[in-house]
């Protein structure tokens, strides 16, 4: 396939999201260490992790990737070119104003945070200018999420299973939707690059 014809076709998107679980760090830094100083998207994350304890990811990743990392707030107001992690234990999601909401209600697929909970809202938020993206992981949550921004005009981007330390999650989005996107890992930093270079 002509990369040409690849961007072409992408869109304008003002923020992205992502979802993983087991394997999900690994995955996680594969990505973001690709992209380059200067980034100017927002990125979104929830990964699976125990909730009885603090989360050190914004931490290991503040060292690994060029990227300012904070763990996200309530109410905080999303800034471009950070990559915010959800805190174990709340829910994470995006409001109409573009702030971050952390929630207590129920857990989705046994997880708080859970991967669909930040797709759905921020499917809501920002519609067309959203690009989502599964990576592995050992359950469904995320799935419906991701089905939730195609629906809504945003961009769909799943893990190749194949390369997924667990298929699981990304088996689980391709049995619902067909997304835009079937890549592996440094495909998705590729192309996480060019959105932002169409977009800034």
């Amino acid at each position: 396939m002509n990369d040409d014809l690849i961007t072409a076709a992408l869109p304008r998107v003002e923020a992205i999201v992502v979802g993983a679980s087991a394997g999900g760090v690994e995955a996680l830094l594969k990505i973001f260490t690709a992209l380059p100083e200067g980034f100017g998207l927002p990125i979104l994350v929830v990964l699976h992790l125990p909730d009885e304890r603090r989360s050190q990811l914004a931490e290991v990743f503040a060292q690994r990737v060029a990227l300012p990392v904070q763990e996200a707030g309530d109410k905080q107001t999303i800034e471009r070119g950070t990559l915010y992690f959800a805190a174990p234990g709340y829910h994470l999601s995006v409001e109409q104003d573009r702030s971050l909401s952390l929630s207590q209600e129920d857990r989705v697929h046994h997880s708080r945070p859970a991967i669909d909970y930040l797709f759905d809202s921020a499917a809501d938020a920002y519609g067309p200018g959203l690009a989502a993206v599964l990576l592995t992981g050992a359950n469904q949550d995320g799935a419906q999420g991701l089905a939730q921004v195609k629906r809504r005009g945003g961009l769909s981007i799943v893990q190749d299973p194949a390369e997924a330390q667990v298929a699981t999650m990304p088996e689980a989005a391709l049995a619902l939707h067909q997304p835009d996107y079937i890549l592996p890992l440094h495909g998705i930093s590729r192309l996480l690059v060019e959105l932002e270079r169409i977009a800034c």
